[in-house]
This record gives C-alpha cells, sequence and structure tokens, in this order.
C-alpha cells in the first residue's frame, strides 16, 4: 500500500495524528483526488447535499466604528478593508442606523474596526447599544472582536450578539511581524476561555497563506480549534490578500486553500465550513472555489456564477441555497436571511 493510500485509509478510520494529516500538504492534485472523494462523501452525507451561498449586498454590511483608524497598521492588510466598511463612529449614530435598518429590509451587520495596541477591536461602548437593538429588533449582529478582554466578553454575553468572528493564528512571526503586536501565542487560549466563559457563538476565521503567502502553521491554528473544546457549528476558512505592490506577499495557491479545507473537513465532520469573503479574486478565483467546493466546503460567500455553474455539472444533485447575510451567521436564523429573487439576480438560472 502506497503512503498515500495509507494516509487515506488512516483518516477513514478516524485515527490520522496530526502529524499524518500534515503529510497532506505534500501531495500533489492528481493524488489529492481521492482525499476530494471522501471529503464529498461526508460533506454530502452531512449537509444535506446543499451548498449555501451568501449574498450579504446591503442587507448586511460591514461596520467600522473605529472608521480607517487602526493602532497595528498590519502588513497584510494596511487598513484597507476598514476603507471598504461603513464608518460609524458614534453611539448615538449607531442605534440610529440600526435601528432604521431593521425597518428597511435589513438583516443583519458584522460590527468591526480596527484594533487598539492590544489586538483588540474597541466594541465596549457600543455594547449598550447592541444590547437595545438586539431587545427591539430581529437584527442578526455578528462581531469582530479581536484580542477582547473579559469586561468586553460579558458585555458581549450581555448584548446576546449572535456570533463572534474571531482570527485564529497560530504562528509567532506572523504576530509580531505582520500583526505587529507583542505578544504571544497564549493570547488564544485566554481569549477562547473567556468566550466559552460567557457562553458565546464562537466562529473561529483561519486564514491561509498569512505566511507571505505560503502555507506555513495553518494546521498548528486547526490543531488549536480542535484541542480548544470550542466544538464549533461552523469554521469560516480565508485566504490572504496580498496588499498592492508589495514584494513581500505572493498570492497563496489554490491547492494549498483546498489542502487546509481539507485537514478541517476530516477533523470536523460534522462542521460546517464556509468559503468566506477574504480570498484572492481575478485570475484563480474560480480555481480557489472549485477546489474549496472538492474539498468539502458546504459554504460560500460571493462566488461566481461560473462557479455555480461548474458545480452544478460536477454534482447534477446539488440544491442551492441562497441567503442575503454574511456567511458566518447561525443555522436558526437562515429563515430571516433568505434572498428574495431581487437580491440574486446575477445567480438566477444557473
Amino acid at each position: 500500500m502506497s503512503n498515500k493510500n495509507l494516509l487515506l485509509e488512516k483518516i477513514k478510520l478516524g485515527n490520522a495524528s496530526y502529524s499524518d494529516l500534515d503529510n497532506i500538504f505534500l501531495l500533489n492534485l492528481k493524488e489529492l483526488v481521492d482525499f476530494f472523494s471522501f471529503a464529498q462523501e461526508i460533506t454530502r452525507k452531512n449537509f444535506n447535499n446543499t451548498l449555501k451561498i451568501y449574498n450579504p449586498n446591503k442587507k448586511f454590511p460591514a461596520i467600522s466604528i473605529t472608521g480607517t483608524e487602526c493602532a497595528l497598521q498590519c502588513e497584510h492588510c494596511d487598513k484597507k478593508y476598514l476603507k471598504g466598511m461603513k464608518e460609524i463612529t458614534s453611539v448615538d449614530e449607531l442605534y440610529n442606523f440600526l435601528f432604521d435598518f431593521s425597518k428597511n429590509e435589513g438583516v443583519g451587520v458584522l460590527l468591526s474596526g480596527g484594533c487598539d495596541a492590544n489586538g483588540a477591536v474597541p466594541l465596549l461602548n457600543y455594547l449598550d447599544v447592541v444590547k437595545l437593538i438586539k431587545e427591539r429588533t430581529n437584527l442578526i449582529i455578528n462581531t469582530h472582536t479581536g484580542l477582547l478582554n473579559e469586561i468586553t466578553a460579558k458585555k458581549l454575553a450581555e448584548a446576546n450578539v449572535d456570533i463572534v468572528s474571531i482570527d485564529i493564528n497560530m504562528d509567532e512571526e506572523i504576530m509580531k511581524n505582520i500583526y505587529h503586536l507583542n505578544k504571544d501565542l497564549d493570547e488564544y487560549k485566554r481569549v477562547i476561555k473567556v468566550l466559552k466563559k460567557y457562553n458565546l457563538n464562537i466562529v473561529p476565521h483561519i486564514c491561509v497563506g498569512l505566511h507571505y503567502g505560503i502555507t506555513y502553521k495553518e494546521l498548528e491554528s486547526i490543531k488549536f480549534v480542535k484541542d480548544s473544546g470550542i466544538n464549533p457549528s461552523l469554521i469560516v476558512l480565508i485566504a490572504l490578500i496580498p496588499p498592492k505592490g508589495s514584494l513581500k506577499f505572493k498570492k497563496p495557491e489554490p491547492i494549498d486553500i483546498a489542502k487546509v479545507i481539507l485537514i478541517i473537513r476530516f477533523l470536523f465532520p460534522e462542521t460546517e465550513i464556509s468559503l468566506g469573503c477574504m480570498r484572492p479574486r481575478k485570475d484563480i478565483r474560480e480555481e480557489i472555489e472549485k477546489l474549496a467546493i472538492k474539498a468539502g466546503i458546504n459554504r460560500i460567500e460571493l462566488p461566481s456564477r461560473k462557479t455555480l455553474k461548474w458545480a452544478r455539472n460536477f454534482n447534477p444533485n446539488v440544491n442551492f441555497e441562497f441567503y442575503s447575510a454574511c456567511c458566518a451567521i447561525p443555522r436558526k436564523y437562515e429563515k430571516f436571511a433568505k434572498s428574495k429573487s431581487s437580491d440574486i439576480k446575477g445567480y438566477q438560472n444557473l
């Protein structure tokens, strides 16, 4: 039996170690065919042969409570993501926007912003408003917290936020040289501990290629999620978009993104996996999306129309479900987020 077949047999029997799974990164596309097949078997069985498609549009905007300000100025971001968010920097403005938004077909928001010097998004002063909004509306609130403290975690729970989206990174070099944080990796243990203490809905985000565009310690991040006891209902997989003009970073390879998804699928067979909105587009967009579907995602945000046509040919029995929301929403809120035909004109007649 070849090493490849032995590895696949261990995975199927459920006794592959982390070091075994690390060998997936050594395989080429041809060698991955049987791994994709097994990932498909798991995904179709556990998720009703359904691919959920998320198109947030104007019904689920991202809000920055810090405008374009961020103390970290991370190497991979340099505030460009903040520039694409709606700027709301006062509690009164946030309340008025969210309350009006709820009356005008709003589904929910991502509440985010730049980080402070400790790597936390300064949400605390806005959470009383969020609590009122959750009491008075049906809006879904997703929060991007960063490395928050316990006071903020307690307030998030009191505000009844629906999602805590948190990026998991187990690479010290990324922490220091890309995030510009003078902290060690134990910070993530502390953060997860306080989030679990207050029973918050943790949605881990794992970014492929943050180490200058190559896969390096993504398996360590997956292992951290597995061993932390989070038992997430959903994991969001994103991928580095290199800063324009940077010589330090390159685009992660689509096959490497797929390998990370495969490992997640094998370790979390009953957990939903989403390919999130942050990922390279243009020339490698469809290759990333197709390989991600093969590798076992069951959620995808803003896929190309060509990818969905391919998915229909790849799996003629697939069911598409469309939601006008962020791809991190819990299942219980899907009934509020179902897309109207007018929301998904670009995806009609697939």
